[in-house]
């Protein structure tokens, strides 16, 4: 099952119940991963700047949204977070919008985030642990779906 507690900690899980719009939703989930070092300001930045210049690449599915950017534009070391919102917002991604559920990630090289992506992806593919992610209501109820093997009824 999931590793994802090797990168995701009580600071880089959170729920909010609004948010104003889509780039505060870039800003929330950066935020952790600044305050460790993952990432500078640079990097939300530029996440946000190529929203606007080329759309929601970042809108990979209904509902999630996986904001990142080349390591070159300020990301430090390997860093995930995740943010579920109780009242989506649009991020101008047609079909896929609105989303609730946001995994920004970020990876000083090339390569060493290959490992923790194929965990994201393991989760993100799992039905049950998706539902029950949709369906959480709490900081607490998220973190037992994403760090646990448990299945939350």
């Amino acid at each position: 099952m999931s590793n994802l507690s090797k990168w995701l900690n009580e600071e880089k899980i959170q729920y909010l119940e609004n948010i104003s719009d889509w780039k505060e939703a870039i800003q929330v989930a950066g935020r952790p991963l600044l305050e460790e070092g993952a990432i500078s300001q640079q990097y939300i930045d530029v996440i946000i700047q190529q929203k606007e210049d080329i759309g929601p690449y970042f809108v990979i599915a209904p509902r999630i949204a996986m904001p990142h950017a080349r390591p070159e534009q300020g990301a430090n070391k390997l860093g995930l977070s995740v943010v579920k919102l109780a009242t989506p917002v649009k991020f101008d991604a047609d079909e896929n919008d609105p989303v609730d559920a946001i995994f920004m990630f970020s990876a000083a090289d090339s390569n060493s985030h290959i490992e923790m992506i194929s965990e994201l992806a393991e989760v993100l593919s799992d039905e049950d642990k998706m539902n029950q992610f949709f369906n959480s209501r709490s900081k607490e109820e998220l973190r037992a779906v994403l760090l646990t093997d448990n299945v939350v009824n």
